[in-house]
């Protein structure tokens, strides 16, 4: 019965025959009305454009030509409007005959060819297996020595596989002749409107293109992690309201969540530079506790009681908007002055980033505890995060800042040469180095865009918890920083990313973290869910990264 619906080539070649003729023969008049029209414009305005990039008229004779081709493009414009009508009413008739037709009279017999070849194809694989095992099995009736029942096995396992290819093959052929008889009713709408597609059109083709190229590993691949997650905070939003009598999934607690990630965003956004070129930095919490204590102490609400090497600062006779600005300054020349030194050792001596911002972490928190003697320096101005980060209507403006720095962090990728060169050098710095790209400067510059986005972090931090600044502050931070870039996509092996993974990592963690503590998870426990999703993000990026090689 499957095999009455299997269509062969020329029937199919049969069936398809009259939706040409009768289409062709209306794309023939179309093109004669296009031909001194459309067509005519279309070439007028090439020759426009490649008179204006050629070097060898003068400027006359090129003014001479543009005013000819003008006048030319003037006369052609009008035969396009005389027969705009005429044109349109053929293709409507097109379409509404490949409306009528292509479907009921091609498409729809193709597609059930296409499911019983499938059974077809199965049916075929099932029964070579069964061929193949029965002789596999009298095979090693007959043997006795072990070498050659080895063998044996060896070579069934082979003739199996080649077995399964040949099926894939099979399916994939038959994946290709339904593709093909989709998109030429689509080749033939762009022949008719010279490829203006409306938006259900050009919908239906995205789809159709998904499934035509979608591959169950590959989406796994790069989905699995965020599917799983997925799963886990579905879980959480049941059973915290059970457990806790508290709903998880409400506005304040998003909004919370998004203002806790907006300083994390700012540090994940530096570190991503710094994984786009296949390193890291293990400095980032350290960095946060050394621009957490020096906000504090420029912003400190009256004189501060603590000392750095035994001086006491006494910032209240400055402004409070110069001590908000000065803050932000000392924060950011702090972290960029380190994160500098640690790229200069990166660069320049070829030093892993591994051992250059490990170094970097060990001086800060020894330099910051040495000279503050670990003590925390209490709160800021209370009348400051009102004018930084006010809440306006229950909306927490911290929000905005950071999504100002994704924007920023998005153009300097994306639309800068030092955000192609960052991809350049991270794909292939041999590569990049001999086509004329200095992986000196490339590395220290990222180095140094994330020292400012750690000091704009950590001051915003500061803000945000108003005050509290001490050496241990920020200590784990580099790790949520980078998981998040790892699990958005970063690859570590450097050249690969997006700022949308960055955003996204960002948002998984620190939700997962505040959902977690909602449900009173021990925050030691929480750590081991962290370690976890690193373990299968970088496991996953290496599968990626082994398949593409």
């Amino acid at each position: 019965m499957a095999n009455a619906k299997i269509l062969t080539a020329e029937q199919e070649a049969k069936l398809l025959q009259p939706i040409d003729e009768y289409v062709g023969n209306i794309q023939e008049k179309i093109n004669a009305l296009r031909e001194d029209g459309t067509d005519r414009v279309i070439e007028i305005q090439g020759e426009m454009d490649n008179l204006k990039r050629d070097h060898i008229y003068t400027q006359q004779e090129k003014d001479a030509k543009i005013t000819q081709l003008k006048a030319e493009l003037e006369k052609a414009k009008a035969v396009e409007f005389k027969n705009k009508d005429a044109v349109s009413k053929h293709i409507a008739e097109a379409e509404g005959y490949l409306k009528a037709h292509y479907d009921s009279d091609y498409y729809r017999a193709v597609v059930e060819s296409c499911k019983a070849e499938r059974v077809v194809a199965q049916d075929k694989y099932r029964a070579a297996v069964a061929k193949l095992e029965k002789e596999h099995q009298a095979t090693l009736s007959k043997l006795s020595d072990q070498h050659e029942i080895k063998d044996e096995k060896y070579v069934h396992k082979n003739r199996l596989f080649d077995a399964k290819m040949q099926l894939d093959k099979d399916l994939q052929s038959i994946k290709d002749r339904q593709h093909a008889a989709f998109d030429y009713k689509y080749h033939l709408i762009d022949m008719l409107r010279m490829s203006k597609f409306t938006f259900g059109e050009s919908m239906a083709q995205r789809w159709e293109n998904y499934k035509y190229t979608f591959n169950r590993r590959d989406f796994l691949l790069r989905n699995g992690l965020y599917i799983a997650i997925i799963v886990i905070f579905i879980v959480l939003c049941i059973i915290t309201p059970i457990v806790k009598n508290v709903q998880l999934l409400t506005v304040n607690n998003i909004l919370n969540i998004l203002q806790q990630a907006s300083p994390r965003m700012f540090l994940a956004l530096g570190v991503a530079g710094l994984i786009l070129l296949a390193g890291t930095d293990l400095s980032i919490g350290r960095m946060v506790g050394m621009g957490m204590t020096a906000a504090t102490i420029v912003m400190h609400q009256g004189i501060n009681t603590g000392s750095v090497f035994g001086h006491i600062f006494d910032f209240t006779g400055l402004p409070v908007v110069a001590r908000v600005f000065l803050a932000l300054i000392v924060c950011i020349v702090l972290c960029t002055v380190f994160t500098t030194i640690a790229g200069f050792f990166t660069a320049k001596f070829k030093m892993h980033p591994f051992i250059s911002t490990m170094a970097n972490m060990l001086v800060i928190f020894g330099l910051v505890t040495y000279s503050t003697k670990g003590v925390s320096f209490g709160a800021i101005e209370s009348t400051i995060p009102s004018m930084i980060i006010p809440k306006i209507n229950g909306f927490p403006t911290i929000i905005l800042w950071a999504v100002a720095a994704v924007v920023i962090v998005w153009f300097i990728w994306n639309k800068t040469t030092f955000g192609k060169n960052l991809f350049a050098v991270g794909g292939n710095p041999e590569a990049a180095s001999v086509s004329g790209i200095s992986v000196f400067r490339v590395t220290v510059g990222a180095f140094i865009l994330a020292g400012i986005l750690y000091g704009f972090g950590s001051w915003l931090e500061c803000i945000r918890m108003v005050g509290s600044g001490s050496a241990a502050y920020g200590q784990g931070w580099e790790m949520d920083a980078i998981a998040a870039c790892v699990v958005g996509g970063i690859s570590f092996t450097g050249g690969i990313g997006k700022i949308s993974g960055v955003v996204v990592g960002v948002f998984i963690f620190t939700a997962l973290t505040y959902s977690l503590t909602t449900l009173g998870i021990d925050t030691n426990l929480q750590f081991v869910f962290s370690g976890i999703i690193i373990l299968v993000a970088v496991m996953l990026d290496c599968l990626k990264y082994v398949q593409k090689k």
